[in-house]
Formats: C-alpha cells, structure tokens, sequence
C-alpha cells in the first residue's frame, strides 16, 4: 500500500498492540519473552501462528526452530516464547546477563497488511 506520494504506508507492528512486550532472564539457559496484549483484537494478532510463529522467531534471533517454545494463553491475552540462550548466563560472551534487551526486535515484528483488524 502505498501514500498519495507514492511513499510505502508505514506497516504496525506488535509492539503497538501490546500493553507490554518484554524478555527476561529464565535461567542460565533460557529466554523468555512475553506479549502483553491490550485487548483481544491485538492478542489475535499476536496469537496467529500466520503472524508470530518458531520460523519467525528463529530468524529474528538466529536459533533453531526447532528449539522454540510458543504459548498462547487466550485468558490472559498473552503470548509467551522461550528458546535457548546463544550462550551461557555470565559467560565470556554473554553480551546480555539478564536477557533485558531481547524484546525489542520482537516488539518491532511488522504486522502483515490486512492482520491488523
């Protein structure tokens, strides 16, 4: 789609449907991030497996697929995703001990056109 200059219209993203979007630390192991959904509408959006699923988070943060772990939990309008840490918690390249700063590539996911409704 495209503005009456001919400029791409911007695409939303997650982040914009979620009250919250943040990672944390889950052990020496792991990340976990979760999706914090306004409402239902944006928990929809977040809970498509055409929108958010482990190919897409394995190409965000460079794992496996195989390794990802998504929950979907409607009652709450939450998505929760783990995967492995690429290392160790406190090792010699852990550039990120506490996982704080993982959320943001997830919370900049483009929405495909026509998910946003």
């Amino acid at each position: 789609m495209a503005d009456h200059a001919g400029h791409a219209a911007p695409t939303s993203t997650i982040g914009e449907f979620a009250h919250e979007v943040r990672s944390k630390n889950a052990g020496p192991f792991w990340v976990t991030m979760e999706l914090f959904m306004r409402d239902a509408a944006g928990y929809r959006i977040a809970a498509d497996e055409d929108v958010l699923n482990e190919q897409v988070v394995a190409e965000l943060y460079q794992v496996d697929p195989n390794t990802v772990q998504i929950f979907r939990i409607p009652s709450l309008n939450v998505v929760k995703i783990s995967f492995p840490r690429p290392v160790p918690q406190g090792s010699l390249h852990d550039r990120d001990m506490h996982s704080g700063q993982h959320h943001v590539p997830l919370a900049l996911l483009p929405i495909p056109a026509g998910r946003e409704s």
